[in-house]
């Protein structure tokens, strides 16, 4: 009877250690994902009522040979740097199915906002909302492995974060009324209020290393000068406008929450920059073409149709590495690749105080 009661015991064990297997390894450091299109990886596929999906053909081609719901014609930031700190990719929230969740989740959602009112309710998964599923796997975490050895987990969890385009993008590609009531100001500090809430959230529950990404310059993506009223083709200054008030603003926000909460600790990553570079010299960078798309319909191939049924007919280029935009919004894998590496290991000209190498082990 002793036998076959330790003989159990033994098989639990086992059990546990396949569903959580490097849980308690002191080298394991889980990824979770927070933001939208530039770092999802397959949830709207699951939201009915998505205000955009990349579940069809021709995003995905290069690397997965299938659509996954990236909106990139392969792999995405957060992919590249699962792969460097050698996590498996991170699933999407929504995704069915038993899921490793002590290596990370990626909350992330297409045409999501820091604010819930910059696209219809049910259509994306807001900031907010993101923080709140964070919450749930948290419980699920906590359940299998206990409160204290869940904080250890979560303490030296990587919380990455890509927020605020959409904020800015959709007042002036949609009717939204939302910038006529702010000054510009007061609308750049309620998305950045809104994203220091959701740090200070996850901060309770034990997050301390945090990533960032800064807003690129908005107004120079292909679908944005595709947009341009003034038939110039150049960029749209006063969306760009937006991306440094935004930076700034978080920058300051950052050195603030260094200094209220004990042990945070952050990667401000300059986007800005990294890719203004490859817009201007893209031909110094490997890129044939720095500000038309590879796939999609009008100047620049700006305007949002690739390989959408029922939409005026889109242009696909033949070899996606030759470009920097892979759609009107969104960048090849070849410059996500790029732009991972400056993460992982660039100095502090691009990534300050802590490159992500550095962030991981800290």
């Amino acid at each position: 009877m002793e036998n076959s009661r330790s003989g159990f015991y033994f098989l639990v064990l086992c059990c546990a250690s396949l569903l959580f297997p490097t849980c308690c390894s002191s080298k394991h450091i889980p990824l979770f994902i927070f933001g939208d299109s530039f770092f999802e990886a397959g949830n709207n596929n699951y939201i009915r009522n998505a205000f955009g999906r990349a579940n069809f053909r021709p995003y995905g081609e290069t690397f997965f040979k299938y659509p996954t719901g990236r909106f990139s014609d392969g792999r995405v930031i957060p992919d590249f740097i699962a792969e460097y700190a050698k996590l498996p990719f991170i699933p999407p929230y929504l995704q069915p199915g038993n899921h490793q969740i002590t290596d990370g989740v990626n909350f992330a959602s297409g045409a999501a906002g820091a604010l819930a009112q910059t696209r219809p309710a049910g259509s994306v998964i807001d900031l907010n909302t993101q923080a709140i599923y964070f919450k749930n796997v948290e419980r699920q975490i906590s359940q299998k492995l206990g409160d204290t050895e869940t904080k250890k987990l979560l303490s030296k969890a990587i919380y990455m974060f890509n927020i605020g385009t959409n904020d800015y993008v959709a007042p002036f590609t949609t009717n939204s009324s939302l910038l006529q009531a702010y000054s510009r100001k007061e609308y750049v500090g309620m998305v950045i209020g809104n994203t220091t809430t959701v740090i200070k959230e996850i901060y309770k529950n034990g997050g301390r290393k945090f990533v960032f990404v800064s807003m690129g310059p908005l107004g120079c993506l292909p679908y944005l000068r595709a947009s341009n009223k003034n038939g110039t083709g150049g960029c749209m200054d006063e969306v760009t406008l937006f991306s440094k008030l935004h930076n700034s603003a978080l920058i300051e926000a950052l050195k603030e929450l260094q200094t209220q909460l004990r042990g945070f600790k952050y990667s401000y990553f300059d986007f800005y920059t990294s890719l203004s570079e490859r817009i201007k010299h893209h031909s110094k960078y490997g890129f044939e073409k720095g500000k038309v798309a590879c796939c999609g319909s009008g100047p620049y191939r700006g305007f949002l149709s690739c390989g959408r049924r029922g939409a005026e007919e889109y242009q696909l280029c033949d070899n996606p590495s030759d470009y920097l935009f892979f759609d009107g919004g969104h960048l090849t894998e070849k410059a996500n690749n790029q732009l991972a590496k400056l993460m992982w290991s660039g100095n502090s000209t691009v990534i300050w105080p802590y490159n992500l190498e550095t962030l991981f082990q800290e």
